[in-house]
């Protein structure tokens, strides 16, 4: 175990043994200057005893000081002290008379100790050397004062017991040091869990909290935050549905989804659910649902439903419709009464106004094959607007172009589909649109280094307000004779292509009042 690991728990475990130490020590010089009449600490030696005592003390003050510093390195600290501890407390049993003192017993604390901070490692060592220095202590004395074999016989089983002490320390230490591993890993794979848990949270579409058992917010993402203006004191379920706070006091050990709707400080209507985040009560999880979105979702889902529907109507209209399309012709072709051309040319127009449809309707199934280019906005709005007035001869007068930025950067759009969202906007713009010239106005700004802006604007009434909320939507149309797919097209096929296309109020002191439509692109980098 180098320095860097060993666990600020271990030094702490290595200076409570140096505070044991200072303790014995004290003890040991009370007991042989205070009552010596009275304990045998001495006995044999009392200023060796006093010596060795004092020694002892000192020895434990600068042990504790190297301690405190960590240096030198823990197992040589651990080491040192153990064999100081064995030839000190040799030198106090000698000086008080042998194994009789009962000072040898002291080494299984040492033992116990160093085996127990230092996971076990020499442990063994260190109760050979106290097993050798306890027959060297007794030798000496048989061999001085005339011992008897009996003395032998105990120290002995001392030493047995010293063996037995290291061994039992180092199986404890052993199983200490797996429990510690076992905690660590346990911990790291906790740790794991709980940042999923957090990425998870925060990366909710919908608003999560975390409630203890009274209620209190402990953890929450952005959205939550967002959608209750959650400030950064101590926030309670109370403060936002007083009855989900009541609820989870009263039922803490109902296991199922409570909600309620609520109005948020902005107006929103917002739903929260709470769920126990385990079984039994305790925890909980409160989920913040925005109902305008999950509304919109809804929506949409109805509106891709709608679009599949649609596709596969259109696609089994397209053949009949061909066909009553080119007998009306072969009608008027053949057909010499006023009246009844007429009537075949009706079928004829409406003929194509539902092939128009069926077209408009079938392209929404192809809006994911976007092949992406590098465009220049003067070429291709050049080249746009003269294939535009093919179509209808007033767009060269009613129409207006402006350029903005100098020089004018390329964007990545799929031609097609830029040609068909354009052409839609700008037939909607000249039939609402009056006469005069420059009546439509098309003006290409820069924002940005990293964005293009295209407005188109015209002098007409302007957008209904009710068509206005839903004029993106397929169907609506205030036209008698539109589709209602011309902007709801246009602004799937912008989507695909990473722009945006909005319509925007128009802006004051604006020489065109109408409709102002804006689509935001991206600039080829």
């Amino acid at each position: 175990m180098t320095d860097s690991a060993v666990p600020d728990y271990y030094w702490r475990s290595l200076r409570y043994f140096c505070y044991y130490r200072l303790t014995v020590a004290g003890l040991l010089i009370l007991g042989a200057s205070a009552y010596a009449e009275v304990i045998s600490f001495g006995a044999q030696d009392t200023r060796l005893f006093l010596r060795t005592a004092v020694l002892y003390f000192a020895g434990a003050i600068a042990m504790a000081v190297t301690v405190h510093r960590r240096a030198p390195s823990f197992s040589t600290q651990l080491t040192l002290q153990a064999l100081l501890d064995i030839f000190l407390l040799t030198l106090l049993m000698y000086a008080s008379g042998g194994q009789k003192s009962g000072l040898g017993m002291l080494m299984l604390v040492t033992l116990a100790g160093s085996g127990l901070v230092g996971e076990g490692r020499m442990v063994l060592f260190f109760a050979s050397v106290a097993s050798v220095a306890m027959l060297l202590e007794q030798g000496w004395r048989t061999l001085r004062f005339d011992g008897d074999s009996v003395d032998f016989f105990r120290t002995g089983l001392i030493c047995v017991s010293f063996f037995v002490m290291a061994i039992t320390a180092r199986l404890l230490a052993r199983r200490v040091v797996a429990n510690e591993e076992l905690a660590r890993a346990r911990g790291r794979a906790l740790d794991r869990q709980l940042a999923i848990g957090r990425r998870i949270i925060a990366d909710m579409t919908d608003g999560v909290l975390v409630l203890d058992e009274r209620g209190y917010v402990q953890q929450s993402n952005a959205m939550a935050e967002r959608l209750l203006q959650l400030s950064s004191g101590t926030a309670s379920l109370r403060d936002w549905s007083p009855y989900l706070a009541h609820q989870m006091h009263v039922h803490t050990d109902v296991d199922r989804e409570l909600s309620e709707v609520i109005r948020s400080r902005e107006g929103k209507l917002l739903r929260l659910r709470l769920l126990p985040a385990t079984a039994g009560g305790g925890d909980a999880i409160v989920y913040v649902e925005d109902m305008e979105r999950i509304q919109n979702q809804a929506q949409q889902l109805k509106l891709a439903a709608l679009g599949r529907l649609t596709a596969n109507i259109a696609h089994e209209i397209r053949n009949p419709l061909a066909a009553i399309s080119h007998a009306a012709e072969l009608i008027a072709e053949d057909e010499i009464d006023p009246g009844r051309r007429r009537l075949a040319k009706i079928i004829g127009d409406n003929s194509q106004r539902l092939n128009r449809l069926v077209t408009d309707v079938l392209q929404l199934g192809r809006r994911d094959q976007a092949v992406r280019e590098a465009i220049r906005w003067d070429e291709f709005l050049t080249g746009f607007l003269e294939e535009f007035a093919l179509h209808d001869a007033s767009a060269s007068t009613r129409v207006a172009m402006f350029c903005v930025p100098d020089p004018i950067p390329s964007f990545r759009f799929d031609r097609g589909h830029l040609h068909r969202v354009l052409w839609n906007l700008l037939v909607n713009a000249l039939r609402h649109a009056t006469l005069a010239a420059g009546a439509v106005k098309l003006t290409l700004v820069s924002v940005d280094e990293t964005a293009l802006e295209l407005h188109i604007e015209d002098d007409g009434p302007g957008i209904d307000g009710n068509i206005r909320k839903q004029m993106f939507e397929p169907f609506i149309t205030s036209h008698g004779k539109g589709t209602g797919l011309g902007l709801y097209i246009a602004r799937e096929l912008c989507e695909i292509n990473d722009a945006r296309l909005e319509f925007i109020d128009p802006l004051p002191g604006a020489s065109l009042t109408g409709a102002h439509f804006v689509l935001r692109m991206s600039i080829e980098t």
